[in-house]
Order: structure tokens, then C-alpha cells, then sequence
């Protein structure tokens, strides 16, 4: 916060420390003040000397308007964010660099970036589901995913979603796993299984002449902790159930005001915001073509003995050993960090990659 000595009393009471400080949580007085009252040198050591926590913050679409630009901007500098960067992408930028698709990676690499044949398709459950052998319908050359769905039988992303959930009801859908569907469709007279063909549908709202507003936002921790950031400033994932004053909810209940054209919903919750450090700096690399040594999360994975090999394998969420909160078995390394601060994010990672049998160490920031 860069928070200087001159401006500030010798000490503060409860009162003083709310009037200069709004934004910040009172329990952080709770914490540093001793007998009613805090010590000024204590609170510059604590607030000049902590971690830096970075996110990438983006307006959907469909809730990208003038009005919501300044709302958002305005809203992170009062909760003491620095913007680093801001702006706009295209959806052609969005489209051509696929940028969507990294982005919900695990879900869009099933549906647009790899062909069935080379996913880890479990040859049992497709058995079971399907009553036929996965090699044989490889061999036969009739599974694609959905963006091949898409060009071999000249459909759009809409009809390709009614044909989805055509199956679904038919129950000709299954899930392999965490973002990992499959369903046996027809489009006239020929069944082809698709993978993850609703994604197509959510893309297209990214996409053509759709744009985002990003911010490149960057904090410290005495500041706001990462899960304030998530569920106090920003909001849960439903907008209904998000707190009076944040992000999400003030959308929701100002979205005639601020120009959208609809109502904002679950899956239209009018802003992103990343879930970890590591999320932030995935995002950064994946929107903004950030190098991984240019962001001080990436800095901090390298000084403490990171491969860039290691940390791209991470930023497209892995299932790896010691993930789970038992650290038992594999799990998802996005689900083992959510909502940590930087410092906790790098330790927990540090732990994750000496189970994994990779050296580790933890040398902090």
C-alpha cells in the first residue's frame, strides 16, 4: 500500500484505524493492536511488507458495458487494487488464438483442442455405457469432438447444443470424469459420438463480434485475503447468492441500469476473477501472453525450483499426486490451492511437487 510513516498518528484506536482505513478488515486491528491500541510501526510493517497477491479480472460479454467498466474499475481502487493493465480483446482475438478455450482448458481441450483418439477415454465405462468396444469406434473413425461435430455436419454452435441435450434426455450421455462428457448424437441419419459438445455454445458468447474488458489487478495481503477477494469483493458463483455490495450481486441488481441486455445468471455472472495465484498467473500467460518469469507468482515458482515445464504443466490444472486436502491420492491442483494467498498458494505447490517425486524446497518469496 506504500503506506508511510508521516501519515500517520503515533498510534490508533479502533475508530481511527475505520476512518483511514475503510476497506480494510477490522479484525486485522483486532489482530496487530494491543490493549485498545495499534502501534503505527506495526501496522507499516505489516501492510508494506506483505506478499503480493496477482489476479486477471475480465467483464463477460455479456455484461460489458461502459457503465459496468467504471463500476468494476471503480470498485477494485476502493478496496485498495492496484490496475496494472487494462483493456479490451476481441472475440476474432478471442477466436484465433483460442483463448477461450485455454482458458477453460480442462472442459474446451475435450471439446476443441485434442481428437478423441487422444484422450484417456476409460474403455470400461464406455463398454458398459455404450455397448461397444472404444478401439473399434476409433478405428471406424466415428467419434470427433464438438468442434469437428460443428464442420462435419454443417451445423452451428446452437444446434449442435439442442442436439446435445436431445441425447441427454434420451440418456445417450455420460461423464467420464470432472468436465469430461460424452454423447452418442445423430444429425441426419449418421451417430457420431462428441465430446463435450455443449462447450461450443458458451464459446460462441466469447467469440465474432463479442469482446471482454480485462483488468490486470495486483494487491497485497494485509490488504484483502484471496478469499475476501473471491467471495466478498467479488462474489459467488450465482449472482443471487452473492453479498450485499459486491461485484456480482451490484451487477445483478443493477443490470437495466448499467445497459445489459439480460438478466445476469449462474452462468452469465457478468465477471471472472481468478481462484488462486497460480489461476492468475495461468490466465495472465494464456490472455495477456505474459512470460512466466515476467509475473511475480512465476518469479516466485522459479526461485524455489520450478521448471517452466513444471509450472505450464500446472497452469492447465492437472490431476497430480498430493492434491486432495488428505494429500491422499490425485486430485486437482487449481481445487488444492483455491482461494489461497501467495505465500500459502507457492508452499502448498512446493508440497505437491515433492510428492509428486520432483525435488522440492520452500524458500518463500
Amino acid at each position: 500500500m506504500g503506506v508511510t510513516s508521516s501519515s500517520l498518528p503515533p498510534t490508533l484506536t479502533s475508530s481511527t484505524f475505520t476512518t483511514l482505513f475503510p476497506t480494510l478488515p477490522s479484525s486485522l486491528f483486532d489482530t496487530l493492536s494491543l490493549n485498545g491500541e495499534l502501534n503505527k510501526e506495526d501496522l507499516i510493517k505489516h501492510l508494506n511488507t506483505n506478499q503480493i497477491n496477482s489476479a486477471f479480472v475480465f467483464i463477460k460479454p455479456q455484461a460489458n458495458t461502459l457503465k459496468t467498466q467504471e463500476y468494476v474499475r471503480s470498485t477494485l481502487s476502493k478496496f485498495c487494487i492496484q490496475i496494472k493493465e487494462e483493456g479490451t480483446i476481441p472475440g476474432t482475438v478471442i477466436n484465433e488464438k483460442k483463448l477461450i478455450d485455454q482458458h477453460y482448458y480442462s472442459i474446451a481441450s475435450k471439446a476443441t483442442l485434442q481428437h478423441p483418439s487422444e484422450l484417456n477415454v476409460p474403455e470400461d465405462k464406455f463398454m458398459e455405457s455404450f455397448k461397444e468396444e472404444w478401439v473399434k469406434v476409433v478405428e471406424e473413425g466415428r467419434c470427433v469432438n464438438a468442434l469437428q461435430a460443428c464442420e462435419r455436419w454443417n451445423v452451428n454452435e446452437s444446434t449442435l447444443e439442442k442436439l446435445w441435450r436431445s441425447s441427454e434426455k434420451s440418456h445417450k450421455v455420460v461423464k467420464f470424469g470432472g468436465g469430461f462428457y460424452c454423447g452418442l448424437l445423430e444429425c441426419e441419419g449418421e451417430e457420431l459420438y462428441v465430446f463435450n459438445a455443449f462447450f461450443m455454445e458458451m464459446r460462441s458468447k466469447f467469440i465474432g463480434d463479442n469482446e471482454v474488458y480485462f483488468f490486470s489487478v495486483e494487491w497485497e495481503k494485509g490488504v484483502l485475503d484471496w478469499e475476501g477477494f473471491r467471495n466478498r469483493l467479488l462474489g459467488p458463483t450465482d449472482p443471487n447468492e452473492a453479498p450485499e455490495g459486491s461485484i456480482r450481486r451490484t451487477i445483478l441488481e443493477k443490470w437495466e441500469e448499467f445497459g445489459l441486455k439480460s438478466k445476469p445468471n449462474k452462468a452469465d455472472n457478468g465477471v471472472h476473477a481468478s481462484a488462486s495465484p497460480l489461476e492468475g498467473l495461468s490466465e495472465k500467460c494464456n490472455w495477456l501472453g505474459s512470460s512466466i518469469d515476467s509475473e511475480s507468482f512465476g518469479k516466485a515458482l522459479l526461485f524455489n525450483g520450478f521448471d517452466e515445464q513444471t509450472i505450464k504443466e500446472y497452469c492447465i490444472d492437472p490431476s497430480v499426486e498430493g492434491a486432495k486436502d488428505d494429500g491422499v491420492g490425485k486430485g486437482s491442483v487449481f481445487d488444492a490451492v483455491e482461494d489461497m494467498d501467495a505465500e500459502d498458494c507457492l508452499r502448498k505447490l512446493c508440497m505437491i511437487k515433492f510428492e509428486e517425486g520432483k525435488e522440492g524446497r520452500f524458500d518463500g518469496f
